[in-house]
């Protein structure tokens, strides 16, 4: 995953947009921005009460864990929204702003944020940084291991998968951190962040085992996957599927289009595999993986969330809700 070439065409005006901040006395902390919700991965922020702890975090995923564990204590800015991408994400002076602001930056690592560095950098925050991919055992991204054949088409085949919440296991390292970090930045309430991390954990582990229950009603062969781009690494191992291939052949939305030959090769293993059906992701257009479907004769399953929740009041609204969405709907198509 690449830096954008746009960022250098941001960081002047940030850094000038934090100047004049500086120069009249005003910080960003110290303004109330409304709250705002959509689906195309711009900044959301809440609002901002005298005594809450500013937070930022990087996508929607760490959002909810960070406003779940925080609660009323805290203000969080998301800068990749719900529906958004990561991967191709360009932030914006608004995104330096929230970044000067804030007290604590939650990020997932692992090259996912690849905005974040030159981003942090030009703002001038003084904020610390957790990282909550720290502590995961990575898997390195590999398409061929997977089974797909196409997998020189990823720019990042050589590096570890980030994708590091689709397994619950991960996903409790993340709340830990978050929780830590909570506790660390704002130590007087600290007690109420770590109350609100081991409620949470609980009900991640109540998550795994509904998981884990759905899949069990599954036949292992038909527990194969074929999706968007190369997500499903770590929810393959954790929960025993095969990752048949990808239309990307990446784990990252910014690789190129699949060739002819390349799109051939995947609907060569779709009937190979016998799956009945392929599924979309929330962040990408499923254009071309209904393509894919009408040409292997099998369903297009109805969207996953993968590398962000969906809207709020959706079925992706929440991780948990997330989670247990995807699971249902993954299993439901696969029955066939």
């Amino acid at each position: 995953m690449r830096p954008h070439g746009s960022m250098l065409t941001i960081i002047a005006p940030m850094v000038i947009t934090l100047a004049l901040l500086s120069a009249c006395g005003t910080t960003p902390t110290a303004q109330a921005p409304t709250a705002v919700a959509d689906s195309n991965g711009t900044t959301t922020t809440e609002q901002v009460g005298a005594n809450k702890l500013p937070v930022v975090a990087t996508f929607s995923v760490i959002a909810d864990m960070a406003r779940t564990i925080g609660g009323d204590l805290v203000s969080i800015t998301t800068l990749v929204g719900p529906g958004g991408d990561a991967h191709t994400f360009e932030p914006t002076p608004e995104d330096g702003k929230a970044l000067a602001g804030a007290k604590v930056i939650f990020e997932n690592g692992v090259e996912f944020e690849a905005f974040l560095n030159d981003l942090y950098s030009a703002s001038a925050s003084q904020a610390t940084r957790v990282v909550v991919s720290n502590g995961v055992a990575l898997q390195p991204i590999s398409a061929a291991d997977h089974g797909n054949s196409a997998a020189s088409n990823s720019p990042a085949s050589s590096e570890n998968d980030p994708h590091i919440w689709h397994d619950i296991n991960n996903a409790i390292i993340m709340a830990e951190h978050i929780t830590a970090g909570l506790a660390t930045a704002d130590p007087a309430n600290a007690a109420i962040y770590q109350a609100n991390g081991a409620k949470y954990t609980a009900a991640l582990k109540e998550l795994d085992s509904f998981i884990q229950q759905q899949v069990a009603q599954l036949p292992v062969e038909r527990r194969k996957l074929v999706t968007s781009h190369d997500t499903f690494g770590y929810f393959a191992k954790r929960y025993g599927f095969q990752i048949v291939g990808t239309a990307l052949a990446s784990a990252s939305t910014e690789a190129s289009d699949p060739s002819p030959a390349m799109l051939a090769d995947l609907i060569k293993q779709i009937k190979a595999a016998g799956v009945p059906a392929i599924f979309a992701e929330n962040i990408s257009n499923p254009k071309l993986m209904q393509t894919i479907a009408d040409e292997a004769g099998v369903k297009l399953a109805p969207t996953l969330y993968t590398d962000a929740l969906g809207d709020p009041g959706s079925t992706g609204a929440t991780y948990i809700d997330m989670m247990r969405y995807n699971v249902t709907t993954i299993v439901a198509a696969l029955k066939g």
